[in-house]
């Protein structure tokens, strides 16, 4: 069966954190410098070096100068954050936590095309975080 977008975002999240987690030491975690040298090469269109440095610290919940894989995802959820936001033409400064007020649910309003193609908004945007 063929995997869905999902399945196939999921999958290239693995992939890319393993990829980068086995440079330089080879191990599987992220150092700083894998972690920044991850987001520059897969994410540079708005992430700065202020902004990586920041959301290095803030997923980084141990404190130990490395990310194991799910404080890796930590950064996924900020980063998929920011990018939701600014689907929206919002542009936050920094990482920040998920919204906690209650604005109502958030509809779908993304189309994602195929995979490799930027979201497109639909008509209808509804309140969102």
């Amino acid at each position: 069966a063929m995997k869905t977008d999902l399945e196939l975002a999921l999958e290239s999240a693995i992939n890319i954190y393993h990829r980068y987690a086995i440079r330089n030491p080879m191990d599987d975690y992220l150092s700083r410098n894998e972690f920044a040298t991850l987001l520059k090469e897969n994410a540079k269109p708005f992430l700065k070096d202020t902004y990586i440095k920041q959301l290095f610290a803030k997923s980084d919940s141990n404190h130990d100068g490395r990310l194991k894989f799910t404080e890796f995802l930590t950064t996924l959820s900020l980063v998929a954050i920011d990018a939701h936001n600014r689907s929206h033409g919002l542009s936050p400064p920094a990482p920040r936590a998920p919204c906690t007020a209650v604005l109502g649910p958030c509809t779908p309003h993304l189309s994602t095309g195929r995979p490799g193609q930027p979201l497109l908004p639909r008509s209808g945007i509804s309140r969102c975080c």
